[in-house]
């Protein structure tokens, strides 16, 4: 079939999600190799933002193809209560790179679904039904995660689960309780959330979650005061701390979870994406030892046609075997500071580059209309005006695909990026930035 042809059928049949199904005019991908992907008329395009933050290895690679062929002619699937030799080989691949003593792991679908079982178990080991989650946060679109988001994703779908309680995180650039100063912001957040939770009763909050790095809210990274001291916080009112490392995980933030960063160990894990790299469907909730334990002689009463995957579980085998040969997850850190001096950099040259964050290979740079004021361009879930779409478009026709959404630019690119490759895609996002500083008055 030629490329309209395919759309036709696409258009005729398939449901995609985040859009309004009228009008929509998907680019149709043929193949990938590396960071491009090939479209069915031949164009090459980069893919900035790793698919969905998750192709961390690019895509094509060949140890992870070969594994997961291996694996489909001995076994696809069993059901999940059968033992095999993919599930109980990736579960100790993963506890070994986990931090603290996350070692027990639970094999979901994908990162909603962890965020899922995670909130269950922490209910169930606590006792307690209250959970906390941050505004300018994203756990995923099942019915729970969509409820402990804050965002506007969350809107159409409330009323939501019952007892999910948002609070405000740290965002040094935007500080809701009036600082500029990083550290300062993280204290007076971390001392507004305590007493929100005396206000609420803290022995009734089973866990706090949190995106150890803010994702799609803006790459928002919190200071490592304000996380010991959530660690904390958590101890003392006997509140499970879950990290949500579905994006953050894997490598993306220069290190095996993101988490690590701070110097703290949560109670439970989520996460997905990276695990796998997107070649097939795989997430995981990872309980420490203390809720192991517990549930040594209490029914876990939760479960998933697809928990242990074979084939997903072979692919995280290859995927953890070549973050590990190829140092990719040490590359992304060094590589990471090559990219955050670069945007650095646009910074000064253009007016409507109000702030840029990275950590690792996962950076954002958000637009302003007035860097003085930080007055913003598009506003909050567009409230000013739409501007990503003509970013996404800008940056098509150049080549490039990335993900753009309100006042942010997001730059996720598989691990495997070379510099040569990082400094031609920042040049083309330069193309996008001079069209933004015309909306600069």
């Amino acid at each position: 079939m030629n490329t309209q042809e395919l759309q036709t059928l696409d258009r005729e049949h398939v449901i995609y999600s985040w859009k309004q199904q009228g009008g929509w005019k998907p680019t149709v991908i043929d193949h990938a190799e590396g960071i491009y992907m090939y479209d069915t008329d031949g164009r090459k395009i980069v893919d900035g933002c790793s698919g969905l933050l998750n192709i961390n290895l690019g895509h094509g690679n060949r140890h992870v193809l070969d594994a997961m062929r291996a694996q489909m002619e001995k076994l696809c699937f069993v059901s999940p209560g059968f033992g095999t030799e993919a599930k109980a080989k990736l579960a100790s691949m993963v506890a070994e790179v986990t931090p603290g003593d996350l070692d027990y792991v639970l094999f979901t679908n994908g990162g909603a679904e962890a965020n899922e079982n995670a909130i269950k178990s922490a209910r169930w080991f606590t006792g307690r039904q209250k959970v906390y989650a941050a505004w300018k946060s994203y756990h995923g679109a099942t019915a729970g995660a969509i409820t402990l988001t804050g965002d506007p994703r969350r809107w159409p779908a409330e009323p939501g689960i019952p007892g999910v309680v948002h609070f405000f995180g740290p965002y040094p650039y935007r500080c809701a309780f009036g600082t500029t100063d990083p550290e300062e912001c993280g204290q007076r957040t971390l001392a507004v959330l305590k007493e929100q939770l005396m206000y609420d009763n803290p022995k009734s909050v089973a866990a706090i979650i949190v995106e150890p790095i803010v994702g799609t809210n803006g790459i928002i990274i919190p200071p490592k005061s304000y996380m010991k001291g959530l660690r904390q916080l958590c101890d003392e009112n006997g509140i499970l701390l879950i990290s949500d490392e579905v994006m953050a995980a894997w490598g993306r933030a220069g290190t095996w979870f993101g988490i690590e960063h701070f110097d703290i160990v949560p109670d439970i894990i989520s996460t997905a994406k990276g695990i796998t790299s997107g070649y097939v469907q795989l997430g995981a909730t990872i309980w420490s030892r203390k809720i192991w334990d517990y549930f040594q002689e209490r029914k876990f009463t939760s479960g998933l046609t697809y928990c242990g995957h074979a084939l997903a579980c072979a692919c995280g085998i290859a995927n953890i075997e070549v973050y590990k040969k190829e140092n990719l997850i040490e590359k992304a850190a060094k590589d990471g500071e090559y990219l955050a001096s670069k945007l650095k950099a646009l910074e000064g040259k253009h007016p409507s580059v109000g702030d840029t964050r990275c950590k690792g290979l996962w950076a954002c740079i958000e637009l302003v209309a007035d860097r003085k004021t930080k007055a913003p361009i598009a506003g909050y879930n567009d409230s000013i005006r739409n501007i990503s779409a003509q970013l996404s478009k800008i940056f098509m026709d150049n080549g490039l695909y990335l993900y753009s959404n309100w006042d942010y630019i997001f730059i996720s690119p598989p691990l495997t990026i070379t510099r040569r490759q990082i400094d031609e895609m920042v040049a083309v996002i330069e193309k996008g930035l001079d069209w933004t500083d015309t909306l600069v008055k």
